[in-house]
Order: C-alpha cells, then sequence, then structure tokens
C-alpha cells in the first residue's frame, strides 16, 4: 500500500507560527524531510522514533538535491510510509512545492499540501512593517531575486515595469543581486530615495533590521554584513519600521523600551 506525502511549510522560523496541523504531522509521520529554512527549535522537536533527512541546500550547492528529495520522497511513500516534505516559509511561495506535488502526481502517490506562513509576510511584520496601508500602500509584489540569473530557464522578473505596478516590493533571496535590482527598479520609475528595510533572520531571536533607500540598498547591506536569509522590503511602507517595530530578537525595539 503506497503512503502519503505532506507538502508542509513550517513558517518564517518562529516555531510559534507554525500551523497547529504542521505541528501535528511532525509529531505523526514517519519520515520528516526538511530544509535549510526549517529553524532548529522545529527539527528538535521531531520525536526520537521519527526518522528525520536533512535535504536542503545553501546557494552555490549543487541542484541535484531536489533530484534526491525527489527520490527519497518516492522511496518512503512506496514503502507505506507517512511522509511529511517540511519547507520554510510556504511551499507554494518560491518553495518548489509545486514542482514536487506534480512529481508526485506523475508516479500516482497521494501528497497533501499544507500552506505555512511566508516570512515575504511574517518578517515585514515583526519588523512593524505593514505590506499594505491605507495612505502608502494598496499594491505589493513578492519577487524572487535568485532565479532567472543564470538563463536556465527559470521564470525571471522584469523590475523595470514592476516599479510602475505596485507601491510595495519585497524580494525574496535578492541580497546577492541587489544591486542590480536596486538599478533596475530606479530605471524603471522608482525614486533612488524610495526607503527600503532589509530583514534578517526575521521573526527569530536573531532578527536585525537595517534600514537605507534604495539608492543606497547594496551598500547598506554589505556594509552591515546582511546574510541570507533575509529579504528587502521597497516602498514607503519600509520607514513605518522607525514608529511602530514592536520585536527586537526577543525584546522592544521601539524608542526609550
Amino acid at each position: 500500500m503506497t503512503g502519503i506525502v505532506y507538502i508542509c511549510g513550517a513558517g518564517p522560523g518562529d516555531p510559534k507560527l507554525m500551523t497547529v496541523r504542521a505541528m501535528e504531522l511532525l509529531k505523526s509521520c514517519d519520515v520528516v524531510l526538511y530544509d535549510r529554512l526549517v529553524g532548529q527549535e522545529i527539527v528538535e522537536q521531531v520525536p526520537a522514533k521519527t526518522e528525520k533527512v536533512y535535504v536542503g541546500r545553501a546557494v552555490g550547492d549543487p541542484t541535484t538535491h531536489q533530484k534526491r528529495t525527489n527520490e527519497l520522497m518516492i522511496k518512503h511513500a512506496k514503502k507505506g510510509k507517512s511522509v511529511l516534505r517540511l519547507k520554510g516559509g510556504d511551499p507554494f511561495i518560491f518553495g518548489r512545492g509545486a514542482e514536487e506535488a506534480e512529481y508526485l502526481l506523475e508516479r500516482g502517490v497521494p501528497f497533501e499540501i499544507i500552506p505555512g506562513i511566508t516570512s515575504a509576510i511574517a518578517g515585514p511584520a515583526y519588523a512593524g512593517i505593514p505590506l499594505t496601508h491605507r495612505r502608502h500602500s494598496s499594491a505589493v509584489a513578492i519577487a524572487t531575486g535568485h532565479e532567472g540569473v543564470d538563463n536556465k530557464g527559470d521564470a525571471s522578473v522584469d523590475w523595470k515595469k514592476l516599479a510602475g505596478a505596485v507601491d510595495t516590493v519585497v524580494v525574496m533571496m535578492g541580497i546577492g543581486q541587489l544591486e542590480q535590482i536596486s538599478k533596475d527598479l530606479i530605471e524603471g520609475g522608482m525614486k533612488g530615495g524610495t526607503r527600503i528595510a532589509i530583514i534578517e533572520n526575521g521573526t527569530t531571536q536573531k532578527q536585525r533590521v537595517v534600514m537605507g533607500t534604495l539608492a543606497t540598498a547594496a551598500r547598506v547591506a554589505q556594509k552591515s554584513g546582511v546574510k541570507p536569509p533575509a529579504i528587502v522590503v521597497v516602498g514607503r511602507v519600509a520607514s513605518l519600521h522607525e514608529k511602530i517595530a514592536w520585536f527586537g530578537g526577543g525584546k522592544s525595539a521601539r524608542p526609550g523600551r
């Protein structure tokens, strides 16, 4: 009898932001295949009897890891086991969840999708940055700065067109390409003085927020030593961090507190 694969989002890092369904599966599945962005506090909650396998990779690592991940999902499911494919954030927001679902479907393996809170929303929220605001932002775009840079068929982002289409841009996995992204957004019509916030390790005790402008974004990121995982919020809403920030690695980030 074939088992089942649960393609599941673990949320942005804070284990308390996992869904009830995700935690149920973490405690009950036979096998857990987990990514790099799944927090250590979450991994430590996997029961001792459960087989857990790290299948994540960092930027620059061989892409063959996805083939191995696919093979492991099939291998364990064909043995009748329940498999938790645990991903950081949400599996359908730049998480290859749809590709894995298609792979399973083609091979007759049943699956279930469990949404997770994406860092694109949670990171700004923990930094006191609302992605929408009646006075500042009525349209938001979430884009990846990673895909489309190697010309291997990945969907690419037309940053210049995006600049005139929305009020707020959230860039995920874009620290390495931030200089070019900023230039393209400015060429597309965004002002160089547009505020930006770079949120590193959002929602965790290591969270750090670095402020700047679109024109200085890459320089600020480099000078501050920003490392992935980090997201960039571009738009007037970014400035609200300085007003309503409430979380600072476990302590209030509000002035005077």
